[in-house]
């Protein structure tokens, strides 16, 4: 009984945490722009230095993957940081039509560079915002300076992976929530699992345009990159992932593919847990020091 009261104060500590931090991002003063399609794109800067766009992950924004982990604050030191919500998700528009997603999301960073008048920048991305950085990077490689798509990894268009995304994006439209989704990156069983799936799937319901999560999500197949693109790279590039994220083994296909590429895994970590870890933004910042553009 003690533990079940402590896994329940656990995740009520969890539901009242990302309901004030709801509340917070949506009273934020941010930047914005309109894409060609009309749909307004919100961002945020912090700091000075050589620019670093952080790209976030799939039903969160760009406070919650990045401000409120550190990771934005600890760049920032000596970074020029911009983080912006992605379409579909934050503050940013959120339109239903599939076909405003996928290479959308990825023309949004290009986007946002040529708003602020940035030629070249560093790109960092985790879960869903690793897939966009890595078809970025081969979209369009002569915008960056360096990349690390996180906790994310190659998937072919033709795997398992897609075809279960295909499915999660018709449960979400069926109005069955963020569940399936959930239990797909955090397999494992545990006595709270099932509780802390309600909660959180609660959040995100609250956070979300469930018909905007589910356009997005039929959208990603148009992410797909091909093996001999990954060879062709010349990007330096990384990839942190947890040793326990059910993205690590695309993690991996594409440390033994992608040329000029290399792989930090953080044992122990899960997928929602790895951007938590301190080591995450201390390798992050590494990795941009070790290619800087000036004083080459």
């Amino acid at each position: 009984m003690a533990r079940f009261s402590q896994g329940l104060i656990r995740v009520v500590m969890v539901l009242m945490g990302m309901m004030m931090l709801t509340g917070c991002v949506y009273h934020r003063t941010l930047g914005d722009f309109a894409a060609p399609d009309g749909v307004r794109i919100h961002y945020y800067e912090q700091g000075r230095g050589e620019p670093v766009i952080l790209v976030h992950g799939f039903a969160v924004n760009a406070d919650l993957n990045w401000r409120w982990v550190g990771v934005s604050r600890a760049l920032a030191r000596d970074y020029r940081v911009i983080a912006f919500d992605n379409r579909g998700h934050g503050l940013s528009g959120k339109p239903h039509d599939p076909d405003q997603y996928g290479m959308e999301m990825v023309e949004d960073v290009v986007r946002l560079m040529d708003h602020l008048k940035i030629p070249r920048a560093h790109v960092a991305g985790y879960s869903l915002g690793g897939y966009i950085t890595l078809k970025l990077m081969m979209m369009h490689p002569d915008r960056i300076i360096s990349a690390a798509p996180c906790a994310a990894g190659w998937e072919r268009g033709d795997g398992e992976n897609m075809r279960r995304i295909g499915e999660m994006a018709d449960r979400l439209e069926r109005g069955e929530g963020f569940k399936p989704i959930l239990r797909a990156l955090d397999p494992k069983e545990d006595p709270f699992a099932d509780l802390r799936m309600l909660t959180v799937d609660a959040c995100l319901r609250y956070m979300n345009d469930t018909k905007a999560m589910a356009a997005a999500v039929r959208s990603i197949s148009a992410l797909e990159v091909k093996e001999w693109e990954l060879r062709a790279n010349r990007i330096p590039a990384l990839t942190i992932v947890g040793s326990e994220d059910p993205l690590k083994k695309g993690a991996d296909a594409l440390s033994v593919t992608m040329t000029n590429h290399r792989i930090v895994v953080l044992k122990g970590a899960n997928h929602h847990s790895a951007i938590k870890r301190p080591r995450f933004a201390r390798e992050l910042k590494k990795f941009l020091d070790q290619h800087r553009e000036k004083g080459r």
